[in-house]
């Protein structure tokens, strides 16, 4: 066995142990009950999404980024592109892709100290002052939703913006050397800040194609349950069985 095999074996071993670990200790904790118990029980936030409406502007991308104050590396929202045909005929697909906030999220059942967990509302969160960057939750999303913050700046030294703090999950976090989210994992989170205040998700309110709805599909006349209700609304690797509460309606 040459040493490129040997390395990438021994990396999906290691890989595979942390896992398990993080499946131990999960069980041993009682990590299955991983839902905030001051979540409100009667909203169920999700996310609609039509592709036939979305323009690859990237908007979504930069409104997240703004009002996250991400740095280098960390992106809560992309957008994904596809191209059909040839040029200069070509047909081009966007599929913007937030965190999935899965209502069996593969990301919880790994993290062995109970960083990341599932509200009742919905959302799946992370609390930085208990994430200890062991990025188990990174190899287990399928949707690669999840990034790591690893001290990067765009600027050194970073510039005012960069200094400026950001509110996710409704705490001020000041990127600074030591302190999280430095080192932690990071993901979309709804705009959870946002959305208590009544605020709908940055994304959501700067896409210029109106392409995203976001609301509570437990209130009857909400606009998002009315199109679920109509609409042939599917979800991005349904067959994996997570569940996601971002749908998508239209082609990709």
């Amino acid at each position: 066995m040459d040493e490129n095999r040997r390395k990438i074996f021994l990396g999906l071993g290691l890989t595979a142990a942390g896992m398990a670990f993080g499946e131990f200790l999960r069980v041993s904790l009682d990590e299955d009950k991983k839902i905030d118990e001051n979540s409100a029980n009667e909203s169920q936030y999700c996310m609609l999404i039509n592709l036939d409406q979305c323009i690859g502007c990237n908007a979504c991308t930069i409104a997240c980024k703004q009002e996250n104050h991400t740095p280098p590396g960390v992106q809560y929202n992309i957008v994904l592109k596809k191209r059909t045909d040839r040029y200069p005929q070509f047909i081009e697909r966007n599929l913007p892709r937030p965190c999935m906030h899965c209502e069996k999220p593969p990301c919880v059942k790994v993290c062995p100290v109970g960083a990341t967990k599932k509200r009742k509302d919905g959302i799946v969160d992370i609390d930085y002052n208990k994430c200890i960057g062991c990025r188990y939750c990174l190899t287990a999303c399928p949707y690669g939703a999840r990034s790591y913050d690893f001290g990067e700046n765009y600027n050194n030294p970073p510039n005012k913006f960069e200094k400026t703090p950001s509110f996710e999950y409704g705490q001020e976090w000041s990127r600074e050397k030591g302190k999280s989210p430095i080192n932690n994992v990071r993901k979309c989170h709804f705009c959870l800040h946002r959305v208590k205040k009544g605020i709908e998700p940055a994304c959501v309110q700067t896409c210029m194609g109106m392409a995203r709805i976001f609301g509570d599909i437990n209130e009857k006349n909400s606009e998002i349950a009315a199109i679920i209700s109509q609409k042939n609304a599917w979800r991005l690797k349904d067959e994996l069985g997570t569940i996601p509460s971002v749908l998508y309606i239209g082609k990709y």
